[in-house]
């Protein structure tokens, strides 16, 4: 504590006590305080005397302060009314509770069940729960747009890399097949360490695995700018396999965290897409490949632009991406019951305890549902893992130059961003999943029906066929994946589920770049196969959905039975009972 009478600057430092760089553990403890007095009116009620303004500041860290029984007045804590959902965490103040000791410590679970605790009482309008969403949007969901949009640049600019000459020549890419190994490769290490990867964001948290996962990738990506070789080019894709494993399921694990179910469709559209790194990485592309330096060729630039600013964003989310919502500095702790009571309401995620990750793991690989789930998003995902990588080498097949092929790729993706935002919005309004997925199937599968028989008959088709392609595949992404992550239940189960649907789906896309072997053909056959794939997924979709209706029926004749034996705890959906199963009858899945 300060010296009584310091004030000022100093003195608020002192209080709060800011981690410094490194040697102080700022990397091991954070991440930073977003400081901000005006935060701090949920803490009091009228009803209630006012809160010390010390206790009220020095609450407000993402790892809470270690303060002793002394430092805060009991009386204090006990005047505050349960209603205000201060009243569980501002206990902990009276205690001293331990501090992370080093970079992979687990959180500390007593302020979750702090935050659980106010959650259960906690009085709030619809006007609080807006801001309070608000706030998480501008937040974390600003974070997670732009750091995946980074995450796919890398997606995009080897496919734009590969149109020019001088980047094949660097790395001897001369055959075809030399090309698509390149390509599948990266799978290897990305799917084995999917799941062991989702296991640990849960237990180090999301701002600490983000920051491992783009540190890696991004240094990956920037060695590829110096990189000399086919050798050297297989182990950089292998190594920036191994470094975004986890990073895309992981994303759609934290967000169920902070967005009822019917509120992730569109936030997974915004940031969890490729769509419009898709048509940036074109734009960048046809831009930078000109630029010539007497160190760097223009493909050069392109791994340049891209590696320095993700490692720069792994620190910016290490320091400012809340590991969970009980630990989000930039909420007050009212809003912070408010996030999690909303949630309650919904699907009750949990930060803590459940299923350990073995657990998990049997539950799902036992669950018709999640093996459902993958094939869908195994089957689509075949068309997605190659178009990604060969729309530039399609367009410049169709007669266009390197450079100009580049340029043409941003009008489809601008298209299927488009698609994607419109499809993920009804998809979220009408609380529906299945038929939304069928439809966007339906678009992909005309898409590759046009590829496949009219590529060389007309220009204009072809082309206008990849709108078609790249808006119904995208637009399938953010609904499958906030199907999958409504469908399982407890959190533990359901962090595993997210990982097992990317992670084994992503074993079939070590072969998915293999069926575009026919270039000679302007690769008629690799459309049929993925026109194929598509519609595996639209048919694996409506099995899904008819599933699913059918024990949401079963489930509801099941309550009524036991409410007539008058089983009293089947009758209650309590916001602050225990997080339901999906086993459960209560339990409903999303159709």
């Amino acid at each position: 504590m300060s010296p009584p009478g310091i004030r000022g600057a100093w003195g608020l430092v002192w209080d709060v006590r800011i981690p410094v760089l490194l040697s102080s553990s700022w990397v091991c403890n954070a991440a930073l305080p977003t400081r901000s007095m005006d935060c701090l009116h949920g803490l009091t009620s009228p009803s209630t005397r006012p809160m010390d303004l010390k206790v009220q500041e020095r609450y407000r860290t993402e790892e809470a302060p270690d303060l002793s029984a002394e430092d805060v007045d009991p009386e204090i804590a006990q005047g505050v009314s349960e209603t205000e959902g201060t009243y569980h965490q501002l206990q902990l103040l009276t205690q001293r509770t331990p501090k992370r000791r080093y970079f992979f410590s687990p959180l500390n679970p007593a302020y979750a069940q702090a935050v659980h605790e106010d959650a259960r009482t906690v009085q709030y309008t619809d006007k609080d729960e807006a801001a309070v969403r608000r706030k998480i949007d501008l937040r974390v969901l600003s974070l997670i747009i732009v750091s995946y949009n980074f995450n796919q640049f890398d997606r995009t600019n080897v496919g734009n890399a590969h149109v020019i000459p001088a980047f094949n020549d660097n790395f001897g890419i001369s055959t075809n097949s030399k090309w698509t190994l390149g390509l599948s490769i990266f799978y290897v290490g990305y799917c084995i360490l999917e799941i062991p990867a989702n296991i640990l964001q849960r237990r180090i948290g999301a701002n600490r695995f983000f920051f491992l996962s783009m540190f890696w990738w991004g240094w990956s990506s920037l060695s590829l700018t110096y990189a000399k070789g086919y050798a050297a080019f297989l182990v950089l894709r292998v190594l920036l396999g191994i470094g975004e494993a986890g990073f895309y399921a992981g994303m759609v694990y934290y967000l169920s965290f902070w967005y009822k179910r019917h509120e992730l469709a569109i936030r997974y559209a915004f940031c969890i897409t490729a769509t419009l790194p898709g048509a940036l990485g074109g734009l960048l592309a046809f831009g930078l490949v000109r630029a010539h330096t007497s160190v760097l060729a223009g493909w050069q630039f392109l791994f340049l632009v891209e590696g320095i600013p993700v490692i720069l964003m792994s620190f910016i989310m290490l320091s400012f991406l809340p590991s969970f919502p009980f630990s989000a500095s930039f909420l007050t702790p009212r809003e912070r019951a408010i996030a999690q009571a909303r949630l309650n309401r919904d699907h009750r995620p949990q930060s803590h305890g459940g299923m350990n990750g073995w657990q998990g793991f049997k539950a799902i690989i036992s669950d018709v549902n999640a093996w459902l789930c993958m094939l869908i998003y195994a089957s689509f995902n075949v068309g997605v893992t190659t178009v990604s990588y060969f729309v530039p080498t399609l367009i410049r097949e169709l007669g266009f130059t390197a450079i100009n092929a580049q340029g043409l790729t941003v009008a489809p993706y601008l298209f299927a961003w488009l698609m994607v935002i419109f499809q993920a919005w009804h998809s979220d309004r009408t609380r529906d999943r299945g038929w939304h997925i069928m439809f966007s199937g339906t678009i992909a599968l005309i898409g590759y029906i046009v590829l496949a028989t009219c590529v060389e008959k007309s220009v204009g088709a072809a082309y206008f066929a990849l709108f078609f392609v790249l808006g119904g595949l995208y637009s399938m992404f953010p609904m499958v994946m906030s199907w999958a992550t409504a469908i399982f239940s407890p959190t533990s189960k359901r962090g595993v589920g997210t990982a097992f649907v990317v992670g084994i789906s992503s074993t079939i896309s070590i072969a998915s770049p293999q069926i575009y072997f026919d270039p000679e053909d302007d690769f008629r056959k690799a459309h049929a196969i993925s026109a194929g794939c598509v519609l595996l997924s639209i048919l694996i979709t409506f099995a899904l959905r008819t599933r699913l209706t059918l024990l949401n029926k079963a489930n509801k004749a099941k309550l009524v039975a036991l409410k007539e034996r008058g089983l009293e705890r089947f009758e209650s959906d309590d916001a602050g009972a225990e997080e339901i199963v999906d086993t459960d009858p209560r339990y409903h899945f999303m159709t």
